[in-house]
């Protein structure tokens, strides 16, 4: 059947005043009732100063400028304000540019919904069951056309439908509500992070205040101590070079030891095979290849006997490979740099009473620090590294340090997560990560709720980022309902903007406008591209069916 704008009256109710259908002129609707109830004269409805006899009215003839004296016939459906400019004496504007008063052909459809169809389907021979299921607007039987009434059956089948609509609409809502139950916890536990991570920062940074100060005095008493370094020096620095060269020199020569002794194995094994070949072969076997290899195997076996063995011992190996030490190896200690200005301060003290030498080495310190910090003497403790206490002052430091910044970014994050619009009651956050996918073509397409579209061919390769979720916009759909329920309809529908996806080759980047419209589940209905690379997916979802209306706009879910 085709497709009109004719306006569907849902659930009319015929109050106390207005005539009944019989006495009003045929294609009447009942809210015009009350300009056709006088008997004698008829007064156009949109220009009242022309008034008109009874039988005027449905006498096929365009009476009235505004064709309110045939409401059942298509005798003004000329009447068009995008019609082209004719003259037309009676009319206002002195053309047919003009609006109808009425809104089409009135069909009761008694046992369904009453409907207006427009005035040129009335008598033209084509039964518009889809608009008048009773036939009403073929009285003239053009061509033969005799139409029956299917009110009865349409209404059922109707009703049914609305019935089931109705019930997928509230599986659909009480799934809804489910949902935002799930967000408000979701969230609650978003929340439930901020607060921790913010208690657990605060505590961290009073920590690591406490920490640095902790390094700032372990400092401040490293530096005056009059230590005995190790290796100071150019001998020292050159001892602490040779001591590291030869510790490599010795771990590479494991290696070698290591590796030496797979191949001896290697070695042992195929001689072992190459000789027990020789004593097993068949010399009566006339086969020149299998003799070669038994010749050059002798020939390897004489050769092997003249030689002269000149191996390490694995004991030579095994002493060398040893660590340095006094009773081994290299003692590094005998390289030390002796009579320092630390021996002979030590040196000194030592002949002191107790008291005085601590008072004296008290002072040594505090003389010491003060001429470090002011400039005036140099800080070679921290040329030649740093104490024990001071290098695990300052890892505990660094730790606490990572720690804050650790949780610092969380901290960000779920802060981050707060501000972002899951729409109304934070209804998207429960489908979060969650994907839908749908095969279209040569392509299968996925939505990952919040994150980001894709395509991938069928014949294999890298998915397509089609665009990254920014934000959730309201737009206007406009199409016909679907019998399956799965499409967007009409009136306000819910989008997520997907942006920014991959570059199109010759084109701009990709994007995704997935449009939403009530169901009970997630589901991926269809995929089209709406221009070059900007693409539009109509998704079915629990999450669209309560989304506030924008005013001015009628809702019309599922």
């Amino acid at each position: 059947m085709r497709q009109s704008q004719a306006l569907v009256l849902l659930g009319i109710i015929v109050q106390n005043g207005i005539a009944t259908a019989s006495s009003l002129p045929r294609g009447v609707g009942p809210e015009f009732a009350k300009f056709y109830e006088a008997k004698d004269t008829f007064a156009c409805i949109a220009h009242p100063s022309i008034v008109l006899k009874p039988s005027q009215i449905n006498d096929n003839t365009c009476d009235c400028p505004d064709g309110s004296d045939e409401p059942g016939t298509a005798a003004c459906a000329i009447l068009d304000p995008l019609s082209p400019v004719q003259p037309l004496p009676a009319s206002l504007s002195g053309s047919t540019n003009t609006n109808n008063a009425l809104p089409g052909f009135w069909c009761a459809n008694k046992g369904h919904i009453g409907a207006y169809v427009p005035f040129a389907y009335v008598n033209d021979g084509v039964c518009d069951y889809d608009l008048c299921c009773d036939g009403t607007e073929e009285y003239g039987k053009v061509g033969g056309v005799k139409c029956e009434n299917k009110c009865a059956e349409i209404g059922k089948e109707f009703r049914r439908i609305e019935k089931e609509r109705t019930e997928n609409l509230e599986r659909a809502n009480k799934k809804r509500r489910t949902m935002v139950k799930e967000s408000k916890q979701l969230r609650r536990q978003v929340e439930a992070k901020v607060t921790k991570f913010e208690a657990e920062i605060k505590e961290l940074e009073k920590k690591r205040a406490e920490l640095a100060t902790k390094l700032e005095e372990v400092e401040r008493s490293e530096r005056g101590k009059v230590v005995k370094n190790e290796g100071t020096g150019k001998f020292g620095v050159l001892v602490g070079l040779a001591k590291s060269r030869v510790n490599e020199l010795r771990e590479a020569l494991a290696r070698v030891v290591d590796e030496r002794r797979q191949l001896r194995d290697k070695v042992s094994e195929l001689e072992g095979i190459l000789s027990v070949f020789k004593e097993e072969y068949n010399p009566n076997f006339n086969d020149e290849g299998v003799k070669k290899a038994v010749r050059s195997w002798e020939d390897y076996a004489a050769k092997k006997s003249e030689q002269v063995k000149d191996e390490i011992l694995e004991s030579d190996l095994a002493d060398i490979l040893k660590e340095d030490s006094e009773s081994s190896g290299i003692n590094w200690d005998e390289f030390q740099e002796e009579n320092s200005d630390t021996d002979i301060l030590y040196s000194f003290e030592a002949y002191l009473p107790g008291p005085i030498r601590s008072f004296l080495h008290d002072k040594l310190n505090s003389l010491r620090v003060w001429l470090i910090e002011n400039g005036m003497l140099a800080d070679t403790g921290s040329q030649e590294g740093e104490s024990r206490l001071v290098k695990a002052a300052r890892e505990a430091l660094d730790s606490a340090t990572k720690d804050v910044h650790s949780k610092r970014n969380a901290l960000d994050n779920e802060k981050k997560d707060l501000e972002k619009d899951y729409g109304v009651d934070d209804i998207f956050r429960t489908l979060q990560g969650k994907c839908s996918s749908v095969e279209a073509g040569e392509y299968q397409y996925e939505l990952c709720w919040m994150t980001q579209t894709t395509q991938k061919s069928k014949k294999g390769g890298a998915r397509t980022t089609m665009g990254n979720y920014e934000k959730i916009s309201f737009r206007d759909s406009d199409e016909e309902e679907r019998h399956d329920g799965k499409g967007l309809g009409r009136g306000r529908r819910m989008v997520l903007e997907y942006t920014n996806g991959q570059h199109c080759w010759n084109g701009p980047n990709r994007r995704t406008d997935v449009w939403l419209a009530c169901a009970e589940t997630e589901e991926l209905w269809r995929v089209s591209e709406l221009e070059k690379c900007v693409y539009k997916m109509e998704v079915g979802t629990p999450a669209a069916c309560e989304a506030a209306p924008k005013p001015g706009h009628t809702k019309d879910e599922l």
